[in-house]
């Protein structure tokens, strides 16, 4: 063989190498690709979760309020009472301390 033909054989070998690279490259591309879609989805599901999350926490604490206004107002205004004063109490006695 002479040297052109080495040449030629060579730059053919390493085409040939190039396009096999450029398959893979492809298809690793691709599967990454599908693996930010999935993540994607994921994460419109868990921004879903959360927002419902945050609808029905915000619906027991307004359903929490009315209870509490429609309730006994004079019982959760004694036991309020009762824990001041017994706050009261521990901080007198640290204190004396």
């Amino acid at each position: 063989m002479t040297a052109t033909e080495d040449t030629l054989t060579l730059f053919s070998t390493r085409v040939r190498q190039m396009i096999l690279q450029y398959k893979e490259l492809r298809k690793e591309n691709a599967e990454l690709y599908s693996m930010v879609d999935e993540k994607d989805k994921q994460v419109e599901k868990l921004k879903a979760q959360i927002t419902q999350a945050q609808n029905d926490y915000n619906s027991l604490k307004m359903a929490k309020m009315l209870e509490i206004t429609d309730g006994d107002m004079e019982n959760a205004q004694k036991r309020l009472q009762k824990l001041i004063r017994d706050v009261n109490k521990c901080i007198t006695l640290l204190s004396e301390k």
